[in-house]
């Protein structure tokens, strides 16, 4: 058995829309005159909102998803990737993201990936943290069939086809030892993943389950240094599963998350040109008011795309709103691969990865200094 990296898993177009801002509303004074209603609110939340330009970034991690582009290879089996991004924006990521699917089934037989143990050490080493997302679905070379693996129903995680290979994995997670992030099947509430209830085979309220199955074995084998994430796609105009039906409950995830993408124009995907207020907003809140309140947010994946100056003007206004209005993000990780000839990379905008810089900038987002961390669950930073 071997392991390695699933590169650029297949996601789908972000359906976004713009947010529109309420009129003011308007009601009839006695004599015929009329006034704007609650006129001092809006003097208050005028003062509410210079006060609120003015705050400090809450501690966060930060970090990011690198493809091979960099060097040839990509981190964490090659860490020198990891110095020329640090290069780039000038700080060390406190955050590395990986992944692995639960087998490689392209030839005759699956060949089922190991607890990355040795890629694990690396990311450690540095003194980031390991942020792993792992997928319960085998590899394909045929992009068509991403959404059709009859092997890998969430019904046969259920059955017990998997307990065998899905302990090992945990024992090898305990034995390593170390605090770590894992992102477990991401995106389900989507339609492009073989994980998700709206696609091959599986039937409503098995995403759940399967969780729980899962993170019932981890338990039972003692590996508490995994820290759940769960983590739908954004979903501004609620087109896909609704949230509350995925989400496993409280004891069951310690942080929550989201993946979301500023696709705009271009020959693969192409979007309206979206901010990040408009992608995320309404997603987030759903989450942080009523999914899962209490619990700590982590942008897994994040980009945007666009020219130089658009895009660097993307990233400044990313975070401007997440120091201003979206205080439960407590890590981001950018996703700096090229997926589809899309040039989400920093590196492909000196000005963009002079904004990127400029926002990390801040003490608040952590560097790597997490070689020696023991916490479990991992908790958000603290000041």
């Amino acid at each position: 058995m071997r392991t390695r990296s699933l590169l650029s898993l297949v996601l789908v177009a972000l359906v976004t829309t713009c947010l529109a801002l309420p009129a003011g509303a308007v009601a009839e004074r006695p004599g015929g005159k009329q006034v704007k209603k609650n006129s001092q609110h809006k003097k208050k939340g005028k003062r509410r909102g210079k006060h609120a330009r003015h705050r400090k970034p809450r501690p966060a991690y930060w970090g990011a998803w690198i493809g091979p582009q960099l060097t040839g290879r990509q981190p964490p089996w090659d860490m020198s990737a990891v110095t020329v991004f640090q290069g780039l924006v000038g700080k060390g990521p406190s955050l590395i993201s990986l992944s692995s699917p639960f087998a490689d089934c392209d030839g005759d037989r699956c060949t089922y990936y190991r607890f990355p143990a040795d890629a694990m050490d690396n990311i450690r080493g540095y003194g980031a943290i390991p942020f792993f997302n792992w997928g319960s679905q085998s590899t394909s070379a045929e992009p068509s069939l991403t959404t059709h693996m009859l092997d890998f129903q969430l019904a046969d995680v259920l059955s017990g086809r998997y307990d065998g290979y899905i302990r090992e994995f945990a024992t090898a997670a305990a034995s390593w030892g170390h605090p770590f992030f894992l992102r477990f099947n991401w995106e389900m509430n989507g339609n492009w993943f073989p994980w998700a209830e709206r696609v091959n085979g599986n039937r409503p309220g098995e995403s759940i389950a399967v969780w729980r199955h899962v993170h019932d074995i981890f338990a039972a084998a003692g590996a508490t240094n995994a820290t759940w994430v769960w983590c739908p796609y954004v979903d501004p105009k609620r087109r896909f599963q609704p949230l509350a039906q995925v989400y496993p409950g409280d004891e069951y995830v310690d942080w929550t998350c989201l993946d979301g993408f500023n696709w705009a124009s271009n020959s693969t995907n192409p979007h309206p040109w979206r901010n990040f207020d408009q992608i995320f907003g309404s997603t987030y809140r759903r989450i942080v008011e009523r999914i899962a309140p209490g619990k700590p947010m982590v942008l897994a994946e994040l980009a945007s795309t666009g020219a130089h100056r658009a895009k660097a003007k993307w990233i400044r206004n990313m975070f401007k709103m997440m120091r201003t209005k979206y205080r439960r993000i407590r890590g981001l990780i950018w996703f700096n691969q090229v997926d589809r000839g899309i040039d989400w990379p920093l590196e492909t905008s000196p000005a963009a990865t002079r904004a990127f810089a400029g926002g990390i900038r801040n003490r608040a987002y952590r560097a790597n200094a997490f070689a020696g961390f023991t916490a479990r669950p991992i908790p958000p930073p603290s000041r």
